[in-house]
């Protein structure tokens, strides 16, 4: 029995193969590996009354409920059928439970599931968490088999920041560049494209109306050799973030997790520096900044070139004071 859960899709799905290869056969994989739903109706019922089925073949088998309903809003009747069914569950069989929040410890389910089952975190670290961001490349270069030196694991989180897929990517890359020996510092510089700290900064800068700072961040990000849509949806990311903290907290909102829940924040921490970040910037700045972002995404998808786009679409919010 097993638990996932946590924002960071990647960590999480490379989690999930790794129990699907461990348990299951490949030869009996289609006869023994369901998925399901949780959101479709009768979906966790039906995988409770699966998983207590012997395996076909040789191997395990192995039941996966995405977006589980059992730790979140588990009715009376489903948790009837949980109870009857845990005792029940053969060694061989296994119920794989995930979902993006965290179990909610008060519901009867959780309690019995976190007596029974192996429950595993994986939460995407703040932009802000930069032990968070060591840890996270901690435990995917552990995962990917690789060795790193404490200098290098620094300058890829850094590099990185909360990303868990583009880790990913990064560490295959540093996998075969390293041929078996520990990945080094000079490794990353050489390998892994300029750092979303820099692309952080230039939200920052455009927050605060320093549009010559922005741009001169950006030509060092394009000398980089970093996709313009990728900062363009990196920005777009982080303004959407700053407009929803701004107009809840203008409309008199203060509640952190209802802040987070509407924003679609996995942590309601984050809401705090966004709100200490967008203090004394009116939600209508944001919304003119999100807007010439957006039409700066259609000018690179029509071709035009990234740092003419740039300038076309952000050195005309210089003219407009920050608190207007």
């Amino acid at each position: 029995m097993h638990v996932y859960w946590g924002d960071d899709t990647t960590a999480l799905e490379h989690a999930v193969a790794a129990l699907a290869q461990k348990v299951l056969d490949p030869a009996w994989e289609s006869f023994n590996l369901q998925r399901l739903d949780g959101r479709q109706e009768d979906a966790a019922t039906l995988a409770l009354t699966t998983v207590r089925m012997a395996p076909f073949g040789g191997g395990e088998r192995l039941v996966h409920v995405a977006n589980s309903p059992f730790c979140e809003r588990c009715p009376p009747e489903l948790l009837v059928a949980l109870t009857a069914t845990l005792p029940r569950i053969p060694p061989n069989c296994h119920l794989l439970l995930t979902s993006v929040n965290k179990p909610d410890g008060r519901l009867k389910s959780t309690k019995l599931l976190q007596k029974a089952a192996t429950v595993q975190a994986f939460p995407r670290p703040a932009v802000w968490d930069s032990r968070g961001q060591r840890q996270m490349v901690q435990r995917a270069a552990k995962a990917a088999g690789l060795t790193m030196e404490p200098v290098a694991e620094a300058a890829l989180a850094e590099a990185v920041g909360s990303d868990s897929g583009r880790l990913a990517g990064e560490l295959e890359k540093l996998h075969l560049y390293s041929d078996g020996k520990p990945v080094t510092a000079a490794a990353v510089a050489a390998l892994v494209g300029a750092t979303s700290q820099t692309s952080l900064q230039v939200g920052e800068a455009l927050l605060h109306n320093q549009v010559p700072t922005a741009l001169h961040l950006l030509d060092e990000l394009l000398r980089a050799n970093e996709p313009a849509l990728r900062i363009q949806a990196s920005l777009v990311s982080q303004v959407r973030g700053w407009l929803w903290v701004a107009l809840m907290t203008a409309a008199g909102e203060k509640d952190a997790q209802a802040i987070a829940k509407a924003a679609g924040f996995g942590n309601p921490k984050r809401v705090y520096v966004l709100q200490r970040q967008v203090r004394g910037c009116r939600p209508q700045r944001l919304q003119q900044l999100l807007a010439a972002l957006l039409e700066l995404e259609w000018a690179l998808k029509q071709g035009t070139a990234p740092r003419q786009a740039f300038r076309e679409h952000l050195l005309p919010l210089a003219q407009v004071r920050q608190g207007g």
